[in-house]
């Protein structure tokens, strides 16, 4: 149906707004009645028409046919398929193989600092003791010279009072 000299507005499903001049194209699915005409514009009441059937084939309904695939493609794809496997297993198998390598590494780098560390400590504890050593040394020779001093002194003094009886 067209209506000559006309001009719809037209809204899509989709929420679009499009002018569509009516005298060049033919609307066959829906029927556009233009109502009175307003200040603010004009009023158009637009009916859908209901799907009609034209007899001919429905399109959408036909798919092409399946074909059965061949024993060529079958074992073709059972091979990829098996390929694919092979190369996920070899994927973990170097993943993992990674991971105890990390693993190696790390224990054996603790092992080495822990190693240096107690060699750190001995050579400290040793430097420590001789070091306490070389005072309690010192000490007791201080000591032992502080006390022959007392004993010189103590004969000297001796003396000095021996000779004192002796002259007086």
């Amino acid at each position: 149906m067209t209506l000559a000299g006309t001009v719809c507005v037209c809204v899509c499903v989709c929420v679009l707004v499009c002018v569509v001049d009516l005298n060049l194209c033919i609307i066959r699915d829906m029927e556009v009645i233009e109502l009175n005409k307003r200040r603010s514009g004009q009023a158009f009441e637009v009916i859908l028409k209901p799907p009609s059937f034209d007899g001919g084939p429905n399109t959408l309904a036909i798919t092409p046919p399946r074909r059965e695939p061949s024993l060529e493609e079958i074992q073709r794809k059972l091979d990829a398929a098996e390929e694919r496997r092979k190369c996920q297993e070899a994927e973990l198998l170097k993943h993992l193989a990674e991971k105890r390598e990390h693993e190696r590494e790390v224990a054996q780098k603790a092992l080495e600092e822990h190693n240096s560390f107690i060699r750190l400590a001995k050579e400290r504890l040793e430097l420590r003791m001789e070091h306490n050593k070389e005072k309690r040394e010192a000490h007791l020779a201080a000591m032992l010279e502080r006390l022959q001093e007392k004993d010189k002194h103590a004969v000297e003094v001796r003396k000095n009072r021996e000779h004192k009886e002796e002259s007086g």
